[in-house]
C-alpha cells in the first residue's frame, strides 16, 4: 500500500508543473518505475518465501462499510507481473513522451499513475466495494489516456467505444458479486466465499463474471473495443493496456472461479474452453490480415489472451472433474503465459511506439528496411517477436509448451463428451500457434526487413538511452524465464497450491522442467541455448576456415528483371491475401480493383469484422432509433417537464396504494 500511495502522490506531483515535460518524463516516470520495481521485489518475496496472506482494513469508505485489503499468493503474483512489466514501460515512457502530443505532461502523469495504482488496488481489494471503485478508476484512466490526442475525431470514437464496453463489463461484474452474496448484505470476499450458493445461482454469478471479464479481457465476442482503442493510445499505454490491465480481468475470473465460488461444473470449463479457443483463433486471423502495425498487435493480444482462457477453461474442466494435478498443471500454463505475454507484448507495442517517433508512420506499406537506420529496436523486436512465436529458448515456448501438455492430458476426464471435442481443441491451438508465428513473420520482415519502401525512412533516428533501457528490461525477462522456466514455475506453483490445493513440480534436476513426469515430458532452456550457440559458433567458424577469412559480395538473384525497387518487395498485403483467401467467410471485405482507363491505378481492400456488423452495428443503431423516438421529452419547455413529474408521481402514488 505504500507503494500504492507512492504512484499516487506521483499523479498528483505531475500538477505541480503540468506543462513541463522534463519534469514529468526525466523525473516523475523514472520515480514511477522505481515503485514498480519495488512493486515486482515484495509481490516475488510473498511468492518465494510462502508467506500466509495478509489483511487490512482501511478506515477510508462508508460508515459501517471500510475498504478491506488481502495480498495473498494470486494476488502477489498479478502484482509481480504488474511491477516486472511495469518497470520497464516506465522507464520507456519517460524517453518517449515528448511536449505537444495531445494531453498535457502533467495531466498525463496523473492519469498514467493513477492507472497504475488502480490496477494495483484491484489485485489488492477483498471486498465488492472497493474492487469496483478500483475498477472504475482504472477504467476511467485509461479512458483519459486513449483519448491524449482527443483533438482527433478518431480516437474520441474510440475512447467513446471503449468506455462504453468497459462500462458493460462492469455492470455484469456488479450483478455477479451480487448474486454471491447469497441474500447477504456483507459485501466482503470471505462473506462471499462462506456463501451457501445453489447451483444455479453459482451458474449466474460465474456466467455475469465471464461476461464482465470478458469484455475487460477482449475475449470474442467483446473484443471490439480492443482493436479500436490500442492504436488510438500512445504507444506505452498501448503497451500498458495489453501487457497489465487485460490481465486485470483474467485475474478477477480466477478469483471468481477457483476463490470466492465453492462448486465448479464442467460445462463451465467446457464454455471457456470453447470461448478461448475461439478468440485465439480468431485473433490470430485477423492479425494476419492487418495493415497497421498497432491494428495487428491489437488482435494478437485477442489471440493470446485467448490461449490464457483456454487453459483456464482446461483447468476448470480438470477441477471439476477431481483431477487437481492436471488442474494445476493448465493453470500453470494460464499463469505463466499471463507473465510471458506481458514481457513480450509490452516490448512489442514499445518498439512500434520507436518506430512511430522515428517515422512518423504507422502504416506496414510504408515501412521496411529498418534493421540498417534503427538496430537497437530491431533487436528487440526480433527477441519479442521470436518470444511470441513461441520458439525455444525464449518464455513464449514454456507457457505454450505446458498448455499442450495439458492438452495432452484431458483423455483422462470422465465425460465421453469432453473426450471427443479435446482433441478437436487441441487441433485448434496448433492452428493458432502456427498463425501467430505466421503473423510474426509478417510483422518483423516488413517493417525492419528488406528496402525502405519511402524515401523518408533513411531520415530514421535512433531511440534514446531511456527508451533502450526499457526494452532491454523487458528482454532480459523473456530470456530469463526462456532459460530458467523453473523460476516462473514455482511462483505459479503458489498460487496453484491455493487456488486447487495442488502444485505442479519442476524437475529433480535443476537444468529441466518435467511438469507430471521427466519420462513423459521435459523442457531444458539451457539445453536449448548451448545448443543453439554451439551451432553458430561452429557454422561461423567452418565458414571462416573453408573461406580462409575472404569475403564474396554479389547482388542476389534478379529473376531476369534488372530494374527493380523497394515497392517491388512482399507487401502487408500480399502475406495476408492467403488468409483471406481460405478464411473468406469470417471477413467482410470490400475490394477496389482498378480499370485500365485510371490514370493512377489503385488497389485497395477494405476488410470488417462480421461480429461487429451482425452483431453491435444493429444494437448501435437500434439505440439511436430509441433515442430519436424519446428526443421529444427535450422540448426545452418548463410546462412539459412540470407536466412529466407530476404524471411520475401520480404512477408512483398508484404503485404504492
Amino acid at each position: 500500500m505504500l507503494i500504492v500511495c507512492c504512484w499516487l502522490l506521483l499523479a498528483v506531483a505531475g500538477m505541480l508543473r503540468p506543462h513541463s515535460i522534463r519534469y514529468v518524463a526525466r523525473l516523475l516516470f523514472p520515480l514511477g518505475a522505481v515503485a514498480s520495481l519495488a512493486m515486482f521485489g515484495v509481490a516475488a518475496e510473498f511468492l518465494f518465501a510462502g508467506r500466509a496472506p495478509q489483511t487490512m482494513t482501511l478506515v477510508l469508505g462508508l460508515p459501517d462499510l471500510p475498504f478491506h485489503l488481502r495480498l495473498d499468493a494470486l494476488s502477489a503474483f498479478f502484482l509481480m507481473v504488474l511491477g516486472l512489466a511495469g518497470a520497464g514501460i516506465s522507464t520507456f515512457a519517460a524517453g518517449y513522451f515528448r511536449s505537444g502530443e495531445g494531453t498535457a505532461p502533467g495531466l498525463l502523469g496523473l492519469h498514467y499513475h493513477v492507472f497504475m495504482a488502480s490496477m494495483a488496488v484491484v489485485m489488492l481489494a477483498d471486498d465488492a466495494y472497493l474492487f469496483m471503485v478500483a475498477w472504475e478508476v482504472m477504467a476511467l484512466s485509461s479512458y483519459f489516456l486513449v483519448t491524449s490526442q482527443h483533438r482527433i475525431p478518431e480516437i474520441r470514437q474510440a475512447g467513446f467505444l471503449y468506455l462504453l464496453m468497459a462500462h458493460v463489463g462492469a455492470i455484469c461484474i456488479l450483478l455477479s458479486f451480487g448474486v454471491m452474496q447469497g441474500g447477504s448484505w456483507q459485501l466482503t470476499f470471505d462473506a462471499m466465499r462462506g456463501a451457501s450458493l445453489t447451483p444455479l445461482r453459482a451458474t449466474m454469478a460465474f456466467a455475469l463474471a465471464l461476461a464482465g471479464f470478458g469484455a475487460k479481457a477482449g475475449v470474442v465476442p467483446a473484443h471490439v473495443w480492443l482493436p479500436e482503442a490500442h492504436p488510438a493510445a500512445p504507444s506505452p499505454v498501448s503497451a500498458m493496456m495489453s501487457g497489465l490491465m487485460l490481465k486485470t480481468a483474467i485475474y478477477g475470473l480466477l478469483r471468481v472461479t477457483f476463490d470466492l465460488l465453492h462448486v465448479r461444473f464442467w460445462q463451465w470449463g467446457l464454455a471457456v474452453l470453447v470461448l478461448g479457443l475461439f478468440s485465439g483463433v480468431f485473433g490470430a486471423i485477423f492479425a494476419a490480415v492487418q495493415t497497421d502495425m498497432k491494428r495487428l498487435l491489437a488482435y494478437s493480444s485477442i489471440e493470446n489472451i485467448g490461449l490464457i482462457v483456454t487453459a483456464v477453461g482446461l483447468a476448470i474442466l480438470f477441477a471439476a472433474s477431481h483431477l487437481p494435478l492436471y488442474a494445476a498443471l493448465a493453470l500453470a500454463a494460464a499463469l505463466i503465459h499471463v507473465l510471458n505475454h506481458s514481457l513480450f507484448k509490452s516490448m512489442l507495442f514499445l518498439t512500434t511506439g520507436s518506430v512511430l517517433h522515428a517515422t512518423k508512420q504507422r502504416s506496414l506499406g510504408k515501412l521496411g528496411g529498418l534493421i540498417r537506420y534503427m538496430p537497437w529496436v530491431a533487436a528487440f523486436a526480433l527477441i519479442g517477436t521470436l518470444a511470441i512465436a513461441g520458439l525455444p529458448p525464449l518464455n513464449g515456448f514454456v507457457s505454450e509448451w505446458l498448455l499442450l501438455q495439458s492438452f495432452l492430458f484431458t483423455p483422462r476426464l470422465p465425460h465421453t463428451f469432453v473426450n471427443m471435442l479435446v482433441p478437436l481443441g487441441a487441433a485448434v491451438l496448433a492452428l493458432t500457434v502456427a498463425l501467430a508465428a505466421y503473423v510474426m513473420v509478417k510483422f518483423y520482415g516488413v517493417v525492419f526487413l528488406g528496402q525502405p519502401r519511402e524515401p523518408s525512412l533513411v531520415q530514421a533516428h535512433r531511440s534514446n538511452w531511456l527508451e533502450r533501457i526499457g526494452l532491454a528490461w523487458l528482454a532480459a525477462g523473456c530470456i530469463a524465464i526462456g532459460v530458467e522456466p523453473q523460476l516462473a514455475l514455482q511462483a505459479a506453483g503458489s498460487v496453484t497450491g491455493m487456488l486447487v490445493g495442488q502444485t505442479v513440480a519442476s524437475s529433480p534436476s535443476a537444468w529441466r522442467i518435467a511438469p507430471i513426469a521427466p519420462e513423459q515430458a521435459s523442457y531444458s532452456g539451457w539445453i536449448f541455448l548451448l545448443v543453439i550457440v554451439c551451432v553458430v559458433a561452429i557454422t561461423f567458424l567452418a565458414v571462416r576456415l573453408l573461406a580462409h577469412g575472404r569475403v564474396r559480395r554479389s547482388p542476389p538473384w534478379d529473376c531476369g528483371y534488372r530494374w527493380q525497387d523497394a515497392r517491388m518487395q512482399d507487401t502487408a498485403e500480399g502475406f495476408g491475401q492467403p488468409i483471406r483467401q481460405i478464411f473468406g467467410p469470417l471477413f467482410w471485405m470490400q475490394v477496389h480493383l482498378p480499370s485500365p482507363a485510371d490514370e493512377a491505378p489503385s488497389y485497395r481492400v477494405h476488410i470488417e469484422d462480421r461480429i461487429w456488423r451482425a452483431i453491435y452495428r444493429p444494437i448501435s443503431a437500434a439505440v439511436q432509433r430509441a433515442a430519436d423516438a424519446m428526443s421529444f421529452l427535450q422540448s426545452g419547455r418548463l410546462a412539459v417537464y412540470l407536466l412529466f413529474s407530476f404524471l411520475t408521481l401520480l404512477v408512483l402514488l398508484v404503485f404504492a396504494l
